[in-house]
């Protein structure tokens, strides 16, 4: 009996908490040159100061096309090859937070649901009735709000909000596959070059089956 009734909890707390989990808003994002490069304005001016990409440098940046001119403000002295560090040392972060902030590079496909949590995410948080502030994604989070969503109550300045995480979106996207665009780019080469040599082929195969016939 008691089994049945340890078992009947556990089954109803995983139900309760599969009922009032926050439902993640689907979008598309958009890694084009422009998009990527107006979320790196919002990363570098929002996140950076708490979060790296140690997996990302300055030179990804340049390759990829954005301006030179500002990629080269924002890594000041470091050089090209520098990966995009936070600007809180560890250290401070323990102080402040209790732990070191998760480094972004890969953070879309480290989380179920990838972009779409991560835009979910960043717009989730409120202000509670006593003034604190919370997230419906993740409430147990010690990230501040970021982009300002919990005080923010004019729709205009919402949609601004929203289009600066859907760009910080395609952003960490793009950062955690920089290649994926070149990939794509070289898989409808191989796949012409397949086709043209399957046709090819099958030319000689037609031609040494005539002489035999």
């Amino acid at each position: 009996m008691r089994k049945f009734i340890v078992v009947w909890v556990l089954c109803s707390s995983t139900s309760l908490a599969c009922a009032t989990e926050a439902k993640l808003e689907n979008i598309r994002v958009d890694t084009n040159v422009a998009a990527v490069e107006r979320g790196a304005d919002t990363l570098m001016n929002s996140c950076r100061s708490c979060h790296s990409l140690k997996y990302i440098k300055y030179r990804d940046l340049v390759s990829f096309g954005m301006d030179k001119k500002k990629i080269d403000a924002w890594r000041g002295d470091q050089p090209l090859d520098a990966p995009l560090a936070s600007s809180m040392p560890d250290a401070a972060a323990m102080q402040s937070f209790g732990l070191i902030p998760p480094d972004l590079s890969l953070m879309t496909n480290a989380r179920e649901g990838g972009a779409s949590y991560v835009y979910s995410y960043l717009l989730g948080y409120y202000t509670t009735p006593e003034g604190m502030t919370g997230n419906h994604i993740f409430p147990d989070t010690k990230m501040p709000d970021a982009l300002g969503m919990s005080v923010t109550t004019e729709l205009a300045q919402q949609d601004e909000l929203r289009g600066k995480a859907r760009d910080l979106v395609s952003f960490l996207t793009w950062a955690a596959d920089p290649h994926q665009e070149e990939r794509n780019r070289l898989g409808y080469y191989v796949i012409g070059y397949l086709i043209f040599l399957t046709l090819l082929l099958y030319v000689v195969k037609r031609q040494i089956w005539s002489r035999l016939n």
